[in-house]
């Protein structure tokens, strides 16, 4: 009975250790069988990882312009207030609001009865002096004659002298009054001084006016040419006087509103200042438009640029290419499907363009747009930038 059990038991231990034995290769098998399939899935992901879309744009060599931007503002060369010298009504305008004037153009109409009057009197006024100094030109001679033969004394010759220097220096006071009668009468007719744009007009027709008061009757504004006056960071002043001891200096003005394509006034740099505004560490610029075609208007900001030198052979990239990291700006260029990371140096922005100092070559290609969704090495496929098709 005792063997029987003694036999029982190595049975059922030897069941148990052949169970063990094939449940550790069964699991060793398992184990294979999920890397070969982990390998298997990891080299399909590697084979079938689809490239990038980007947009890219070459790098291109070429003439640059070196130059300073600042936002500047648009200022009348000349600005007239038109205002009266003598009382009146007026009784002609002779333009409208807002309407461009010549020199010389009628403006304004005062009443001139009253000073053609005065004029007419002063003139009367002469022709009595004239006579009287006649008169008293022919007693001089007179008694001048009776002096001569010892007629009368010459106490009594110089009283008749006087008279003549008397009467002549009235027609001179009087002459004088014609004169001043006739230029009040001519102020009565107020002209346009230069020539440019009128503003509103602020005391029409029918109403009194009286000398020099205020407000004025109307602004004119001379608008060719005009002026752009902006500030640059007083680190360009050498620069500036530089060039400009040179030869003149181009400068390019972009009104609001404009895009890169738009119009651009180009005028040339007349002042620099004499002073750096100590408190904001710029100088001051103004520059001399033609402004024939009224592009620029007072008042209104401009983009300026002043143009200092060309650079030649320069590698120039589209700015949106550029990008910042850790490690200073960098750009990806594409050779052979691939984006790759290119570490480059700066030399200045000029808008939509970048000049690069080093780190690319004319002909290379580098990403404009995609570049969020790479890393260095990953492939790309081009697509056609849809703005430009």
């Amino acid at each position: 009975m005792q063997f029987r059990s003694h036999g029982l038991v190595a049975a059922l231990l030897a069941a148990v250790a052949l169970t063990a034995c094939d449940k550790g290769a069964a699991d060793k098998a398992g184990n294979a069988e999920n890397k070969v399939a982990s390998a298997e899935k990891g080299d399909k992901k590697g084979k079938g990882s689809p490239a990038i879309p980007v947009i890219v744009a070459s790098v291109s060599e070429q003439s640059m312009p070196l130059k300073i931007q600042a936002i500047g503002n648009v200022e009348v060369q000349t600005t007239v207030s038109i205002k009266s010298r003598l009382d009146g009504q007026i009784v002609k305008v002779g333009f409208g609001d807002g309407q461009d004037v010549a020199k010389g153009q009628l403006l304004f109409e005062i009443d001139a009865r009253p000073l053609q009057a005065q004029l007419e009197q002063a003139r009367a006024t002469l022709a009595r002096d004239k006579a009287q100094l006649d008169r008293a030109r022919q007693q001089e001679e007179r008694y001048k004659d009776l002096l001569q033969k010892g007629f009368v004394s010459q106490d009594a010759y110089a009283q008749f002298r006087t008279n003549v220097d008397t009467a002549a220096a009235t027609v001179r006071a009087t002459e004088a009054a014609i004169e001043n009668a006739r230029i009040q009468a001519e102020y009565a007719v107020i002209r346009s001084p230069i020539e440019g744009r009128a503003g509103k007009i602020l005391i029409q027709q029918g109403n009194l006016v009286k000398a020099n008061d205020t407000p004025s009757l109307v602004v004119i504004n001379q608008l060719a040419p005009i002026y752009v006056s902006f500030a640059v960071p007083e680190q360009y002043l050498g620069l500036i006087r530089k060039y400009m001891a040179a030869g003149k200096l181009a400068v390019d003005a972009l009104p609001p509103g404009a895009t890169d394509g738009g119009t651009v006034a180009t005028g040339t740099l007349a002042f620099v200042d004499n002073t750096v505004d100590a408190t904001t560490g710029t100088v001051r610029l103004r520059a001399t438009f033609p402004n024939k075609d009224k592009s620029l208007w007072p008042g209104q900001f401009v983009t300026a640029a002043v143009t200092l030198n060309e650079t030649q052979n320069a590698i120039v990239v589209p700015s949106q290419a550029v990008q910042t990291g850790p490690k200073g700006q960098y750009v990806y260029v594409v050779k052979d499907g691939v984006a790759l990371m290119r570490e480059i140096t700066v030399e200045r922005v000029d808008g939509a363009q970048t000049v690069v100092a080093k780190g690319l070559a004319g002909g290379e290609q580098v990403v404009t747009s995609g570049q969020s969704r790479l890393v260095p090495g990953m492939k790309v496929s081009i697509k056609t930038d849809a703005r430009k098709s």
